[in-house]
């Protein structure tokens, strides 16, 4: 990765022009600059951050130059120091959202958005299991699913994230690492499986996910942090208790502009109750992007990790 001086031209109608004040840092961007998920190249890389208009284009009516924003679905290139973005993904942001927690939360907490509002609208009395709940959005699920009223079981990688988990709101943590976690998920609740199970670690954690579901429950399946899912017939499903599977993602459920600034609303709205909190990790002036993503691969972080133009 290289930082590059480039001239950028005024906005194009439809644009505004960004000074960008905080970068969010998301796990898919090592992914990208690894080539898991390829890029053309060379890319920019990023795909949220906080910032101030500073220019609009013809045609931006709803957008003021001075207003602060935030955006999470304007395609890569988040990485720098201003951006001209399409106006329709812009959020405004509310006073009492700081530039900085705007950029360490939004694009985690827009993915437990939909997961708990949508996908699953989460209810007083669920059980819910989240998978690698010490994690950006894990960390986020888990406290907003307890703020709704449901009884959450989290999972991690150690003893040390389980105690992360738990200081997210998670009622008990269980270390999937260990030959019996399933069996352990479901003596946390008194024997009763989840309503409905989410899933971003995949390959470690799938068919133990089956298992900790409860007859006519739901997996979801919304990342794959250790490897893809291994295959399997669609029979075990209806074996496993007549389970639903599904696997969404946070962009078609934000394409819609005015979705999109609808889903944003909410997740001000939990932000201001304290259902969703900003947790920074790791500060890195954009010059260090590469100890970022040298810290994010290590997993020795705890917080979200958050860059400064």
């Amino acid at each position: 990765m290289q930082l590059q001086d480039i001239d950028l031209p005024a906005p194009a109608a439809g644009e505004v022009q960004l000074r960008q004040t905080a970068i969010g840092f998301n796990y898919i961007d090592v992914y990208q600059r690894a080539g898991k998920y390829p890029l053309p190249s060379p890319t920019g890389l990023g795909h949220e951050a906080a910032g101030v208009v500073e220019a609009v284009g013809d045609g931006v009516r709803d957008l003021r130059v001075g207003d602060r924003v935030v955006y999470m679905n304007a395609g890569v290139g988040a990485y720098a120091s201003h951006r001209n973005v399409p106006a329709e993904r812009m959020a405004l942001l509310p006073a009492n959202v700081s530039d900085e927690d705007a950029a360490a939360v939004f694009f985690k907490a827009m993915r437990a958005q939909f997961l708990v509002k949508k996908t699953h609208r989460v209810q007083p009395g669920d059980i819910v299991v989240v998978h690698a709940a010490a994690g950006g959005v894990g960390q986020i699920l888990s406290r907003w699913c307890k703020a709704l009223g449901a009884t959450v079981i989290g999972t991690a990688g150690s003893a040390a994230k389980c105690d992360a988990a738990r200081s997210a709101g998670c009622d008990a943590a269980i270390d999937y690492s260990q030959d019996n976690w399933v069996q352990q998920v479901i003596a946390a609740t008194g024997g009763r499986k989840a309503r409905v199970v989410y899933d971003s670690v995949a390959k470690h954690t799938f068919m133990g996910s089956l298992d900790c579901t409860a007859p006519f429950g739901l997996v979801v399946l919304y990342g794959a942090a250790s490897g893809p899912v291994p295959a399997f017939e669609p029979e075990l499903l209806n074996k496993k208790g007549c389970l639903f599977l599904t696997r969404p993602s946070v962009f078609p459920h934000n394409a819609d502009p005015a979705t999109f600034r609808a889903n944003a609303a909410d997740v001000f709205e939990a932000m201001a109750s304290g259902a969703v909190r900003a947790s920074i990790g790791a500060r890195f002036s954009l010059e260090q992007v590469a100890q970022a993503h040298r810290l994010a691969e290590s997993r020795s972080n705890a917080g979200a990790i958050v860059m400064l133009p």
